[in-house]
This record gives structure tokens, sequence and C-alpha cells, in this order.
């Protein structure tokens, strides 16, 4: 996809008509279903022309340009791709524009930037990245020579160099950053070409063109042997007993579509930490091995994706991707497999759709041969999200699909212990009848106030273990993405000692490695130093996990002897807006399970209503202190 396709030429007449960039921004609204947002408007409104007019004056008019190329099986987007050829083979250039004036280097995160309070790639790093992307997925047939170089059309002499210098001796300082000065529009024609590596291009007929929008974008072999070695090598990957198993059964599936026979889906169920993203990672080894692979590891979780991709690695990008609602390109009807990991995350919207079934999936079973779905039913947490093992089944049928289901029943979270995960099912059940803790094989405790809970993540965190705490989404979100976060998470009480006020902000809603020192983005906050300084939530720890985890429960669930009572309106949650106390109810103790069982070795509890926190006392009361 892309918003605008022609000559240098022609993108220079389109671009002095006043309506240009609208026109583009409905096309990108027609693809995306949403409207780029006005930052993104004001950056086309002022680089294309910055641009389009170094093109013109270095001569290279009737040069291909692509604006906003959408990355092959992926949802990144390069500002402006250039295309020729040299000696009769394709040449692609990458262009990454910039408005900067400012940046400096960020303070923990190498190859990082800080531009304002935004953390961004540096753009020699960024333009690497896609470049390798292009390397990896554009197919061979196609003898495409790849060069890049970020143009900060704004940018001084002494940014542009000092940025340069920054990407000395490291991958980035292959890809030049040039500024204004470097590409004065009064320069001689030559010199300009040569800087924007193009002085040995010349335009490509209209046919290699097409054969480049036109072509089947797949990963290529040497992608799918890298992501093959790291997922082989990566012990976090390894399966065991009825993981192993599974990962036989979606073999089965996989082989009937090399033999021919596309048309199938396999869901596996089983709570938390019975390794369903294990296996999700392992067959994707598996897959990248097969003759002609072409498969996706798709979730619905920013967090999960980007962990699954740095554990893996960037190559992985576009084999490894978030689903929204748009499907990566690319997939083949007679050989893609698709697995799905946090299905019941995925965005299905059962309370609006007018077809018996998620529209989602049948676009995604049209397009693949096999769908392969990872669920836990009770972790669905949002009205708009969400699928079951009844209807993946019926879905099936009404395709002519083969179906399997594989549950897991072996868990390896909360240092294996059945009788807590059966105790934290029995209490955030609807009635809450849960009995009288007994177990000896986990650590489970409540602690008397927030301060308490702190501190015992404290020492576990200075022991060396990994701890975090995690709450209902109870209180404010107001604070910026970076630091200084705000305290919203503010909690009261009163001991023997007097009245005491607890404050602690929400996890960081950057979406980098690295919100600032000691704070990690959003999607790393339950992995990366410094989380334990944050109050997660349900949306960044969902799916992951650490040794000790400190859950506080807010006020939008009560227990009563007749069992949880709902209290919506105590949520902060945008999405659970309008929904009866009934709904919030499942959707809350869903929450509050996930939250309860993200822990390996050890969970405090504590409930800032004070008739739950007496109950939780009382289950506990046999608990070591």
């Amino acid at each position: 996809m892309h918003v605008f396709e022609g000559t240098v030429e022609e993108a220079s007449v389109r671009l002095a008509d006043p309506g240009f960039v609208a026109q583009c921004a409905k096309r990108y609204t027609a693809t995306h279903d949403r409207a780029p947002g006005e930052a993104e408007l004001r950056s086309w409104s002022e680089s294309w022309p910055a641009l389009v007019r170094v093109l013109v004056a270095a001569g290279l008019h009737d040069l291909h340009l692509l604006l906003e190329y959408e990355l092959p099986g992926s949802s990144q987007r390069i500002d402006a791709l250039l295309l020729g050829r040299r000696a009769g083979r394709l040449v692609a250039v990458v262009i990454e524009l910039k408005q900067w004036t400012f940046a400096a280097p960020h303070p923990v995160g190498a190859g990082m930037l800080m531009v304002g309070d935004r953390e961004v790639l540096h753009p020699g790093r960024q333009v690497g990245g896609y470049v390798a992307y292009l390397n990896d997925w554009v197919p061979a047939e196609l003898d495409l020579e790849v060069r890049g170089l970020a143009f900060l059309h704004n940018a001084s002499a002494e940014l542009t160099g000092h940025l340069n210098a920054l990407a000395v001796g490291g991958p980035s300082a292959a890809f030049p950053l040039l500024g204004a000065d470097d590409l004065p529009q009064d320069g001689e024609a030559s010199l300009l070409a040569g800087r924007l590596r193009c002085a040995d291009v010349e335009p490509a007929d209209r046919q290699a063109v097409s054969d480049f929008l036109l072509a089947q974008h797949r990963p290529s072999a040497s992608l799918l042997a890298r992501v093959a070695t790291t997922i082989e090598g990566h012990d976090g990957f390894r399966l065991i007993g009825d993981q192993d198993k599974a990962r036989q059964t979606i073999h089965r599936a996989i082989e009937a579509t090399e033999r021919g026979t596309p048309g199938h889906i396999v869901a596996v169920t089983g709570g938390p930490g019975t390794g369903k993203t294990a296996i999700a990672a392992r067959v994707l080894g598996d897959l990248c091995l097969r003759e002609d692979a072409n498969p996706r590891l798709l979730s619905p979780s920013g967090t999960l994706t980007q962990q699954l991709t740095r554990a893996v690695g960037d190559t992985a990008k576009g084999l490894i991707s978030t689903l929204t609602t748009t499907l990566p390109r690319g997939l083949s009807k007679d050989s893609s497999i698709v697995l799905l990991d946090e299905a019941h995350r995925a965005r299905t919207d059962p309370l609006l759709r007018n077809s018996e079934f998620p529209d989602l999936f049948t676009r995604l079973i049209r397009d693949c041969a096999a769908l392969v779905l990872f669920l836990d039913e009770r972790q669905i947490v949002r009205p708009s999200e969400g699928t079951t093992l009844d209807e993946l089944r019926r879905l099936a049928r009404a395709r002519g699909y083969t179906f399997a289901h594989i549950d897991l029943t072996t868990q390896f979270r909360c240092g294996g212990s059945r009788t807590y995960l059966d105790w934290i099912d029995a209490l955030l059940s609807e009635d809450g009848q849960a009995p009288v803790w007994q177990g000896t094989d986990y650590d489970l405790a409540i602690a008397g106030n927030p301060a308490e809970l702190e501190d015992w993540v404290t020492t576990h965190h200075h022991a060396g273990r990994s701890a975090r705490i995690t709450a209902g989404f109870c209180w404010p979100w107001d604070s910026p993405p970076t630091p200084p976060l705000m305290p919203e998470v503010s909690i009261p009480w009163t001991d023997n000692t007097g009245d005491h006020l607890w404050q602690r902000p929400w996890n960081s809603g950057a979406g980098g490695i690295l919100a600032g020192t000691d704070t990690p983005g959003r999607a790393f906050w339950a992995t990366d130093p410094g989380g334990h300084q944050q109050i997660g939530c349900v949306y960044t720890a969902q799916g992951m996990e650490y040794d000790y985890s400190a859950v506080i429960l807010g006020e939008d669930i009560t227990w009563t002897p007749t069992g949880w009572q709902a209290r919506p309106e105590k949520s902060r949650d945008q999405s659970l807006r309008g929904v009866s106390p009934q709904q919030y109810l499942r959707y809350a103790l869903n929450t509050y399970r996930i939250l309860a069982t993200r822990g390996t070795q050890g969970t405090r509890l504590y409930s800032t209503d004070s008739a739950t926190q007496n109950q939780l006392r009382r289950l506990a009361s046999g608990t070591r202190p």
C-alpha cells in the first residue's frame, strides 16, 4: 500500500495542488479504516515538498517515487521509496524524512535518541531496519538492490554532523543522514544525485515498477533460517509433555496443507502458564524450516508481540506482528500457516457484529491454509474482544474445515502449584466461595497495606528476583508517557500509628523500550529494570510473568457473603463504560485472575475495600506473613 505512486516529476506537479495531501489522506483512510493523525498530515505537508524539490534539483525527474510505502507483512511504512535501474538491476532507495531541528542522545538506550520528550530510533538505525526488511521479504527473482538514507530537511549542519558521529562504528553508519546544507537546491545536479545515492541510477521501465508493486512478498530463505535457528536455541521455547503433544497435533494440520488439502482450524486452550506462547513460537520455528514456508505468528497484544520480537530478533518483524483489524499482507491460501496467540484478545466485537462469526477470523481463514489459535476464555477482559472454543468449532463446521482441539492442563507458572491455581479460580468465580488456603507449595499471603506490599516487592528486587505490583484500573491515568510520571495510584489507609497515604505512578505509556531513566516502555514494564517502581495494569501484565506478583484489588469489585458485587462506576477503563454490573463482573474477575497468576514463585494480595480485605485475610489466615 502507498498513498502516491508516480514519477518525481508527476509528484512535483501534484504537490502544486492544494488538495493533494487531502487526497492522499483519503486513500490512507480507505485502506486502514482510520484517518491519519494531525501530526502525520502536517509532516506530509512539510516534508514531501522539501524532498521533491531536492529530487528535481538533482535531475531525478523520471525516477519512480512511492510515498508512505507500507512494508510487506507489516504495518510499518517507509516515508519515501525511489525506484530506478542500474546496469539492468532494479534499485530501491529508502528515504526517511524528519522535520527535526533538535535531537539528543538517549541517556541509556543505545541506538536511541530523545526528540523533545519523545524516545525515537536513530534515523540511520530506522533506515537500516527498512533496508534489511526489503532484502528479507522482496522475492529474490526481482534481484532488488536496496539503498537508504535519511533527509532531515530542517536540521542544521551541526545536528546532522552530531547524529552521523553517533552512528560511527555501528550498522547505522552505512546510511547517511543529510540536512538542508548537504542538499542545497542550487547545488550541482550530479553532486545532489550522488549524495542521494542515485548518481548511477537511471529510470526504470514501467514493467519493472509494476513487477515490484505486484510481487508476492514473502520471507526469504535466509530470514526463515535465522528465525528457526534462534527459536531452536532459545531455552524459553523448549516444550515438554502436553506442550509437545500439542505441537504434534498442529503438525498434522501443517502436513495436510502440504499434501494439498488446506482448510484447517486448530484451537489450543489452556490456563495461565500452560505454555501457549512457547508452543506458538516453537511451531513458528518448525515452519521456518519447511520448504517454501510463509508462516506468521500474530498476537492482538502489542506487549507480547514486542517481547517475542526482542527474544527472536528484529529480523523476525513481519513474521511476528501485532494483529488489529488489518490482516498481514502476503499470505498464501495454499501454504500460509497463521498462529494467533492470545486469541482471547482479538477484536471480534461480539456485541456489535451482524454476522454469526467474527469478521476478523473469517478473513484470516480465507487467506491462509491453516489457522491455529491459542486462547483462554477466562482471559477475556473487554466486551469488544474474545472468542470461545464453541464459536471456533462452529466456524470450522460452517466453512467445511477440519477442527482439532488441544487442552493444556499442566501449568508451569505459580511454582507449578495446581493448588494455588484452583484456589485463585475459586476465589475469583462469581460466588467467591474459595476454601481457606492450605497450600504449602506456593508463597501466598495478604498484605496489610500498600506500603507492606511494596516492601515485599523491593526486598525481592534487591535479592535479584523479578517482582512487580499491578492493580485494577480504578485510578486516573492522565500521566504523560515519559517521566516524570504522575503518582496517580493513590491509596490512603489508617493503622495504629495514624493516617497514611501511598502514591505511585502507573507504568509508562511510551511505545519504545525505554521511556526514560529507570522507566521502561509499556511493553517492557514486566521484564526490564525500573518496572518495579511503577504499577502495571492488565494490558501490560497479560502474557507476561515474573517471580513475585503483588496485586491491588480496587473497589470495582467487593466481596459479600453471597458473592462478588460489581461496582462499574469505580472503574476508569473507558472500554468498559456502559456495560451492566453483571457484564462488568465477568471482565473484572477475569482481570484480577490474570494479575494474580503472573507470579511464578509467590503472590501478595491487597484490597482497598475493607470487607474484601477482611475476607482475603480470613481465607489466607494460615499463610506465612
